[in-house]
């Protein structure tokens, strides 16, 4: 028997699969385009395709005890509203599908704390929060997307599938070759984040992220979920954190909401002429202001989720962006 890896390209996906290959697993990786660097690990079979492409999550399935289902469209961008729901709701169920045509032992189902309501006082959320995203006028394709997918496997359980839900909150890691999360620290490396806005989230580091995932497989409770997560800080904080690991200065000054708008509302221009998502746009400069803080006591309790200090997590990652060239 062998384990199932979607979305084996990205940050959680990579980090994965080397994870699973370390502990003797047999891991078969869907892959839409070639990752030389993954597909020659020992003991990885990889298999071209697409969530989707129904057809290409048949053969996937087939054969497999565990499907780690990772692949995702990340984006902050409205114009990307379609394509998100395509890849991660409708590709969800197909996921889904294969999994249970196939007899997959378990799905282990990699959501997202945005798939989880904010808080809305001083405690962080807990994975019993309801989505309020659309409530507190944060509501963007991603989040509801994620949100949704999350729904929809959720629903399944109830019916013939055994699935667990994990929802990571923002990691740091090495294999970022996106890069996703990890743009914040080449931010800050290069001198370009001059200001910090009064938010914050919760950070992890990606590779405790994938242990938790692993230990789901055996240990999780069928239709739970499991917010994968560490320590809540401001970005004022976590900017300064990134700063100090790699010896440069920090962020200089808090950056006003009126500024923030109209950084927004400029990103929006140059994506509506450019035809490219911007770097800021009017959803992300909101979002700026929002405290994404979780609990992650569940995960830590029931899966053994690690708590790595961030700045090990940084550090990590910062090297591994200097042995890939993106970071002097």
């Amino acid at each position: 028997m062998r384990d199932l890896v979607t979305g084996a390209g990205g940050l959680v996906g990579q980090n994965l699969v080397r994870a699973l290959v370390a502990r003797g697993r047999r891991v078969r990786v869907l892959l839409r385009r070639p990752v030389p660097d993954l597909e020659t690990l020992p003991g990885v079979e990889p298999v071209r395709g697409d969530i989707t492409v129904p057809g290409d999550l048949v053969r996937a399935c087939d054969g497999v005890e565990h499907v780690y289902h990772c692949a995702a469209l990340v984006s902050m961008w409205e114009r990307l509203g379609d394509a998100m729901w395509r890849t991660n709701v409708e590709g969800t169920d197909h996921v889904v599908a294969a999994c249970r045509r196939a007899g997959v032992r378990r799905l282990i189902h990699c959501s997202s704390v945005d798939a989880i309501g904010l808080p809305e006082g001083d405690a962080p959320s807990t994975e019993t929060m309801p989505w309020n995203w659309d409530r507190l006028g944060v509501d963007n394709p991603y989040a509801r997307t994620k949100w949704e997918s999350q729904r929809r496997v959720l629903a399944a359980v109830a019916g013939d599938l055994d699935a667990v839900v994990v929802n990571p909150a923002y990691m740091f890691g090495p294999w970022d070759t996106r890069p996703s999360s990890g743009r914040m620290i080449l931010e800050v490396a290069a001198g370009r984040a001059i200001g910090w806005t009064s938010g914050g989230n919760n950070f992890v580091d990606v590779e405790d992220v994938v242990l938790a995932m692993i230990e789901a497989a055996s240990r999780g409770v069928r239709g739970e979920c499991y917010i994968l997560g560490h320590v809540n800080l401001t970005y004022r904080e976590i900017f300064s954190e990134i700063a100090d690991a790699l010896g440069v200065r920090p962020p200089r000054f808090a950056i006003p909401r009126p500024l923030a708008r109209l950084g927004g509302f400029a990103g929006d221009l140059a994506g509506r002429l450019g035809g490219r998502e911007p770097a800021v746009n009017s959803l992300t400069a909101r979002l700026g202001y929002v405290r994404h803080y979780y609990d992650p006591t569940k995960a830590t309790v029931a899966l053994g989720l690690r708590r790595t200090p961030i700045r090990e997590a940084i550090a990590k990652a910062a090297a591994w962006f200097r042995q890939a060239g993106m970071l002097r």
